[in-house]
């Protein structure tokens, strides 16, 4: 049996709304794109949301809007994907690695404390995986400061903290729509915003800073002839990506579902496989699954060897999430994250995606304990 490690969840009727689009005249950023930034909003109970090509392009968008320049520092956990520190790299700045917690494998509001200088001018934390931080003692931290925040919320498309949306807590979060994610416009971003004129600001930046939008320009009944009144970038969506995610977004709950049902059967699963622990799952949020990583504790066998074994039997796996810190690119960065290093070494994800069968998951979990078995024992 070959199994994806993950996989877009696609009703079939996409095509034919992408063609209907395409049949409209509009294929780059046009009506479509603020269709879907309005219905985004509304679903992560932001005042509005911004699209953009990526999610790493909203977060550099996001921190420049912030403020964040050369000679900046900025708070971000090491245990993230590299984007997260790219972003604040391609605004100048230096990304201040900072530890996580060891259930959460969320960054630490008391290391983030520790942290802080006289040039910290920003925090960004990460929702990993989908779960989210505290966001409760970073906003607090951050008020107490004087600092930005702006929301690495990559995974976290549907999820709520405490029982308030993500993207409906802080000033700006930024979302991921990578077929990765939870749902997907083949690449994409958006900006959750709570500012109307950061919003206004944001949509001039994503278009060279142009003071009138290609729509506003097509619906004009005179000559509009547009400046730029500060410079900006190239960072805007189609009308095809977009018509896919307002798809996307009318099954978001379905896939957020099946998702959590699938994690909940992992979780049952791993019970009868000794030396690997699923995931922590707090109370106080509700999460996406964006990934199910499990945890190899002593007396399990050698991850690597692990994975080599599973792919032989068409089950692909991912190691855990990646320590920035340990890269080439930001090996210069001064770091202690003992938990960080701990987690990234020992952690494994499992395939998930909505629409997994029982029986592909039931192969992954029987596999899973043939091989952890025989690994131990060899």
């Amino acid at each position: 049996m070959e199994i994806p490690f993950s996989r877009p969840y696609l009703r079939g009727d996409e095509g034919e709304r992408v063609a209907a689009t395409i049949a409209s005249g509009w294929v780059s950023q046009g009506p479509r794109v603020r269709e879907f930034e309005a219905a985004f909003a509304e679903r992560v109970g932001a005042l509005d949301a911004v699209a953009t090509t990526n999610c790493t392009t909203a977060l550099q968008l996001a921190l420049y809007v912030m403020g964040v320049g050369p000679g900046d520092e900025v708070i971000v956990p090491s245990l993230s994907f590299i984007a997260t520190a790219n972003a604040v790299w391609q605004n100048g700045a230096t990304p201040i690695f900072a530890d996580v917690d060891p259930l959460t494998y969320n960054i630490d509001p008391d290391v983030i404390e520790r942290a802080v200088t006289e040039c910290t001018t920003a925090i960004m934390p990460v929702h990993q995986l989908g779960l989210p931080a505290e966001m409760e003692s970073i906003l607090e931290l951050a008020d107490r400061h004087g600092l930005a925040v702006v929301e690495d919320a990559a995974c976290a498309v549907g999820a709520s903290y405490r029982g308030q949306r993500i993207g409906s807590l802080g000033p700006l979060a930024c979302f991921s729509l990578h077929p990765r994610k939870v749902i997907t416009t083949g690449e994409g971003g958006m900006i959750a915003v709570n500012d109307p004129d950061v919003a206004a600001r944001l949509r001039m930046l994503r278009q060279h800073a142009m003071n009138v939008s290609d729509l506003t320009r097509h619906n004009a009944k005179d000559v509009v002839l547009e400046r730029y009144p500060e410079r900006g970038w190239n960072h805007r969506m189609t009308d095809m990506q977009a018509t896919l995610g307002l798809c996307q977004l009318e099954v978001l709950d379905e896939i957020r579902s099946d998702r959590a049902r699938l994690a909940a059967r992992y979780t049952e699963a791993l019970a009868t496989i000794p030396a690997i622990e699923p995931p922590f799952d707090p109370d106080y949020a509700e999460r996406t699954w964006q990934s199910y990583a499990v945890r190899l504790v002593a007396g399990a066998p050698d991850r690597t060897e692990l994975m080599r074994a599973l792919l032989k039997d068409g089950i692909p796996t991912r190691r855990g999430v990646m320590a920035i810190h340990e890269e080439g690119a930001y090996a210069a960065a001064a770091a202690d994250l003992p938990v960080t290093e701990d987690v990234t070494r020992n952690t494994l994800m499992l395939p998930l995606f909505a629409g997994m069968t029982d029986a592909q998951q039931d192969h992954v979990i029987e596999r899973l304990a043939v091989h952890a078995a025989a690994l131990v024992a060899a």
